[in-house]
């Protein structure tokens, strides 16, 4: 795309543009596109140096980056990022000013505490604000359909599948949780099939043995349900649904917040429509 063609005016146009071209981009565009779709908010006010130095870029790979997209600079670019913050019906942030003005924490694990708190709500304002509900709609049909739903999420996701292996067990639905203890991943997912479905999950910096087996799973023909944190995760490219999520953190600790609670959606509805017959 050049300079010359039209570009998107809008965050959701212009999110859906970098998604579709994210495999034409070179790679240290895609790196801009990836910081960007991870930190809008810092796009939106940061300068052309501050954002490259964050983002480990050259400052003219921000203008490279606005070019290929149909803008004529950056500073187009820039505004759109700005016009998401100006439809937002709700600022989380001035929310969780006044908590802090109230005084809600007293002690130092007080404090701790109120930054986990922060690091959630401000995960489930923007959640809110660019859920894509049919998206959720189609993975619940693809989960409900399925012989059994196998769950490939190590590491840091781990607690998140393992929950989903224990709800749906008590609500009836066929599961495998795919633990790869022993390191018997491959071998707990070699049973796989395309009467299944597969939820995957990994995040930044990404669970190399979550990339195989979802994959694999790919490869002998179910349905994948990735959830993640780009369009340019190494599981977003198998995904026949792909749930983005990009939680808040606090001191570098990631909250788990919004993850969970999508989980426990997934989880509720596909038993739901199951019952549904």
């Amino acid at each position: 795309m050049s300079a010359t063609d039209v570009s998107p005016k809008d965050y959701q146009a212009l999110r859906a543009l970098i998604a579709q071209r994210a495999e034409d981009l070179p790679r240290r565009l895609m790196q801009v596109a990836g910081y960007a779709l991870e930190n809008p908010d810092e796009i939106a006010f940061g300068t052309v140096a501050s954002i490259a130095a964050r983002a480990d870029v050259q400052p003219s790979a921000l203008v490279r980056f606005s070019r290929a997209l149909g803008y004529q600079g950056f500073t187009e670019l820039q505004d759109v990022f700005r016009s998401r913050l100006r439809e937002r019906v709700l600022n989380y942030d001035e929310r969780l000013a006044k908590m802090r003005e109230h005084g809600i924490a007293t002690s130092k694990s007080g404090l701790v505490l109120d930054g986990f708190l922060e690091a959630a709500e401000q995960s489930v304002g923007r959640f809110r604000e660019k859920v894509d509900h049919d998206a959720i709609e189609r993975a619940v049909d693809l989960m409900a359909r399925a012989e059994t739903i196998y769950l490939i999420g190590l590491r840091r996701s781990f607690p998140i599948t393992s929950y989903m292996s224990y709800a749906l067990g008590k609500l009836g639905i066929r599961n495998i949780l795919v633990d790869a203890v022993a390191g018997m991943g491959a071998e707990q997912a070699s049973f796989i099939t395309g009467r299944d479905a597969v939820l995957s999950i990994s995040f930044t910096p990404y669970a190399s043995e979550t990339v195989m087996l979802t994959n694999a799973a790919k490869a002998r023909g179910a349905a994948i349900v990735s959830l993640t944190d780009s369009v340019f995760s190494p599981i977003a490219s198998s995904a026949d649904v792909l749930l983005e999520i990009v939680e808040a953190n606090f001191e570098g600790f990631r909250s788990m917040a919004v993850t969970m609670a999508l989980a426990m959606t997934l989880t509720v509805s596909v038993a739901a429509r199951r019952a549904e017959g």
